[in-house]
């Protein structure tokens, strides 16, 4: 880590591990303290906002990427549009059911926020096997939006989340 900015140093002390969260053999990376540091939050914030480029929206993945993805938003002067769990959105755009590490998952697009031809951003707080990232990607795809980059906060290395995702152009924060 020594090649890291200081304050990036500073954030990865604040991420917790916890073992066997939320089953056994499952290694937790908790963000809890980065968001609780004003300091940290605005470190994070500040960096995934450099990385949308040419973006004209930020789309952050349930749950903590929303809270990654809209900080950045912010930050860059972007709209957000939240990727939910299913049966969570009043009016569905697409919906995509996906293998996790430890089950599967279904996230869903709201309705009438992403349009054809839209470059977006999309942003969660870590990068594992990659199941998410690439359901969320497929689901503005399918809205006809285009996926210009993906930024998490932490990638877990040696997982192949990174290779499924394509040609999108991944960025992480911190990787372990």
């Amino acid at each position: 880590m020594s090649e890291l900015d200081p304050d990036l140093v500073r954030v990865r002390g604040l991420v917790r591990d916890v073992p066997d969260h939320p089953q056994p053999g499952v290694l937790f990376r908790d963000i809890t303290p980065v968001l609780a540091d004003a300091e940290a939050f605005t470190t994070v914030a500040t960096e995934l906002a450099s990385l949308v480029g040419a973006a004209r929206l930020v789309a952050g993945i349930e749950a903590r990427g929303f809270l990654l993805g809209s900080a950045a938003a912010l930050v860059a002067g972007l709209g957000v549009v939240p990727v939910r769990k299913a049966g969570k959105l009043p009016k569905v755009a697409a919906s995509r059911t996906y293998q996790l590490e430890y089950g599967t998952a279904t996230l869903e697009l709201p309705a009438d926020t992403v349009e054809p031809g839209t470059d977006v951003f999309l942003v969660d707080d870590v990068l594992a096997t990659g199941g998410t990232a690439a359901a969320a990607c497929d689901l503005v795809a399918s809205a006809g939006g285009r996926v210009i980059g993906f930024g998490v906060l932490l990638e877990i290395d040696g997982l192949g989340g990174r290779e499924r995702l394509g040609d999108v152009p991944v960025h992480a924060l911190l990787t372990v």
